[in-house]
């Protein structure tokens, strides 16, 4: 009888193992589908409106799919207060919005590897190492407003979230630059290169964004004016952090005058942010 239970036990287990891997995605499914049925708070609508300005521009079925991701958003990531920052709704809503922000009209695992969300009172300061020509190390501090690792956490300014939120039209949002190397972390290390839908081409994609990344690092070498932050020239995983940033914030001019960047990410995001308002 022992024998036969000591042979029978590993199989049970594994069949347990196996079932909780097939059936977990569903059970996360029924989960987030009764979260998305709960009331949405009035007071988090507030917030949204006053922290988010292009949200009264936005057709009313992206709101109500808006705000049903912030709601799965909330229950799934951990907030976490740094340097004296005490987490409030006002915080929670405001970074949630801006990150779902990325998510509309796709199928989403809602950022699949991230756990939590770190928030400063202000840019933060951390030590990079570096290398000179010749191969010499160096280490510098460098202040930052955010920061996106590939092991579950984003880290931001609450100061520069505000500020990003606050003027929708000038490229810069330090919400959407972080969230968007979520997006392309969840291949891997960031690349510029995120999973694209099936009827999307990478071949594609690869020629819009490799033309506009070259052009943007002769205009920073140069000095010469672009839609584009120069922090975007720094390496292709920036670059489409940076075009995210434009593509939601400066629709029109980036179709004006980069079309085939601008179909890439119209494609990628499923939205138009040209006729939002």
């Amino acid at each position: 009888m022992y024998i036969m239970l000591s042979y029978l036990l590993p199989i049970f287990i594994g069949i347990l193992l196996i079932g909780y891997s097939v059936g977990k995605p569903y059970w996360r499914e029924h989960q987030r589908n009764k979260i998305i049925h709960q009331p949405f708070k009035k007071e988090w609508r507030k917030i949204i409106q006053q922290r988010m300005p292009y949200f009264r521009k936005m057709p009313a079925d992206l709101q109500l799919q808006l705000k049903q991701h912030i709601q799965v958003f909330l229950i799934e990531k951990d907030f976490i207060g740094c340097n004296g920052v005490k987490i409030t709704d006002e915080i929670r809503i405001t970074v949630a919005a801006q990150a779902c922000l990325l998510l509309l009209n796709r199928k989403t695992d809602f950022y699949p590897k991230l756990q939590t969300i770190l928030v400063y009172p202000r840019a933060f300061i951390k030590e990079q190492q570096s290398k000179q020509t010749g191969g010499v190390q160096f280490s510098q501090k460098i202040a930052l407003a955010g920061e996106s690792w590939d092991v579950g956490k984003v880290v931001l300014s609450w100061q520069d979230t505000l500020d990003g939120a606050k003027t929708p039209d000038d490229g810069r949002n330090v919400v959407i630059h972080e969230f968007a190397h979520q997006l392309d972390q969840e291949s891997g290390n960031a690349n510029g290169a995120p999973i694209l839908d099936k009827d999307q081409s990478y071949q594609c994609w690869s020629e819009a964004f490799s033309a506009q990344f070259e052009l943007l690092k002769k205009q920073a070498k140069r000095g010469k004016p672009s839609l584009f932050d120069y922090y975007g020239a720094t390496n292709p995983a920036e670059f489409f952090a940076v075009a995210s940033e434009v593509f939601f914030e400066k629709s029109p001019q980036l179709h004006h005058e980069h079309p085939m960047l601008y179909r890439q990410l119209k494609q990628y995001y499923q939205v138009d942010p040209i006729h939002w308002g």
